[in-house]
């Protein structure tokens, strides 16, 4: 079908429905895009949570600037899901990764939400048909997978399911455009997205070589963060190998290379999951805190990744202005 949709421009209030990680990134990056958010969660200690966390997280907000009338006060913490969505331009659920759960959820916000607004999922994997099932209006549903933290890492995933209208989806990817974020659409419902499966190929991996007692945990983080962690920040993995393969690129490599991919070097099925696999990585990541807290950690992670952000920028300025020369 064909709907009338308001520009995203002209979006002022939007609904986050969850208050987990996910759903609090989320609340903090649309209070940092000056709009209007109405949270919701039924858990009793959410609405202390929620509030706890965003004055926590607000410096980090304001390191990353603030749009114009972006402040906290624009926080409200609904009672009920009715009053959250009433008036939202826009709802972005972030509930708990159950199909059940989130079919449910997304039934009830289609049957209280005004007909204009548009209904996202923050499913890391769950399929939007499966999602969309019991809504009387799935035509204005659609996938915006984030990464964590939402109000940090600008990658959305976008997709709609069987019903979605296709306009619906182009307005999605304008949407997050319009509010810092990077996102990239999706053809196809594949299971997990894209970004969720590159890493989980290498979290299975992980996972094997300390089951084997090949590796700990620090040496896999270390591995990553003082290696291609580094080069992955600027070209993606494809293009990495393309850059070191030479004047002929990929074509180098995939030549020289190639039947390397024969040769057993990962082993992508999961690993079984036993106490002593548990204890090992539970007990290198407690070794690798070194006594600091998560939110600490959260917190140091989130300024390196701005000073990260900041220097690509920088960089990819000042090349442009080599280029113009």
């Amino acid at each position: 079908m064909t709907r009338t949709l308001k520009s995203p421009n002209d979006v002022r209030i939007v609904a986050v429905v969850g208050s987990g990680v996910i759903g609090i990134g989320w609340i903090l990056h649309y209070l940092r895009m000056g709009l209007e958010v109405r949270a919701y969660d039924p858990a009793p200690i959410a609405r202390t949570r929620i509030s706890e966390m965003v004055a926590m997280s607000w410096p980090i907000m304001e390191e990353l600037g603030l749009r114009t009338g972006a402040r906290m006060g624009n926080l409200v913490i609904a009672e009920s899901l009715a009053n959250a969505v009433a008036t939202a331009d826009v709802v972005q659920e972030a509930a708990p990764e159950d199909v059940k759960i989130k079919t449910q959820l997304f039934a009830d916000i289609d049957a209280v939400a005004p007909a204009s607004t548009i209904i996202l999922t923050s499913t890391s994997g769950i399929s939007m048909t499966l999602i969309q099932a019991d809504c009387a209006n799935p035509g204005r549903t659609a996938t915006g997978h984030p990464f964590n933290p939402p109000y940090l890492i600008p990658l959305v995933e976008v997709l709609g399911g069987e019903q979605t209208d296709p306009e619906v989806v182009e307005w999605t990817m304008e949407f997050y455009r319009t509010f810092d974020k990077y996102p990239v659409f999706l053809e196809r419902e594949v299971p997990a997205f894209i970004a969720s499966r590159l890493q989980e190929a290498m979290w299975r991996e992980a996972l094997h070589m300390i089951a084997a007692g090949e590796a700990t945990v620090e040496m896999i983080d270390d591995c990553i963060t003082e290696g291609p962690g580094l080069r992955w920040v600027v070209t993606g993995p494809v293009m990495n190998f393309h850059l070191a393969g030479g004047p002929d690129g990929m074509k180098h490599v995939l030549d020289h290379f190639g039947p390397t991919l024969k040769e057993p070097w990962t082993r992508l099925i999961a690993p079984e999951l036993t106490d002593e696999l548990r204890a090992a990585v539970i007990d290198g990541c407690n070794r690798e805190s070194a006594g600091r807290s998560v939110d600490e950690m959260v917190l140091d992670r989130d300024r390196a990744i701005i000073a990260v952000m900041k220097a690509r920028r920088e960089s990819a300025e000042a090349a442009t202005r080599r280029r113009s020369r």
